[in-house]
C-alpha cells in the first residue's frame, strides 16, 4: 500500500530507491559532528551515517545496482 520506487541521489550519484512502507528519519542530534546525511527525498532524511553505522529507509537489495552495498563493504574494510 505505501510502497513505491523513486530516483534518489546518494553518494553524489542517481540511484533508484525501492521503498517498502519505509519510514523517514524524523531528526537527529545535529550537535554530533560525525553524523552525515547521505540522502534526502521530499525534504525527509532517507539515509544517514554515523561512523561505521548506516541507516536507510529503502531496500538496496531489491535492485541490481550495487552502489550502496559497495559503499557499505568499503566502510567495513576501512576504505571510505
Amino acid at each position: 500500500k505505501d510502497s513505491f520506487e523513486s530516483p534518489i541521489e546518494i553518494f553524489n550519484q542517481e540511484y533508484q530507491g525501492v521503498f517498502i512502507r519505509a519510514p523517514a528519519l524524523e531528526g537527529y542530534d545535529k550537535s554530533k559532528e560525525d553524523i552525515k546525511v547521505l540522502s534526502v527525498l521530499d525534504d525527509e532524511i532517507i539515509a544517514i551515517q554515523q561512523g561505521p553505522h548506516l541507516a536507510i529507509s529503502f531496500h538496496p537489495e531489491l535492485t541490481e545496482d550495487t552502489l550502496v552495498h559497495e559503499y557499505f563493504i568499503r566502510g567495513v574494510i576501512g576504505r571510505n
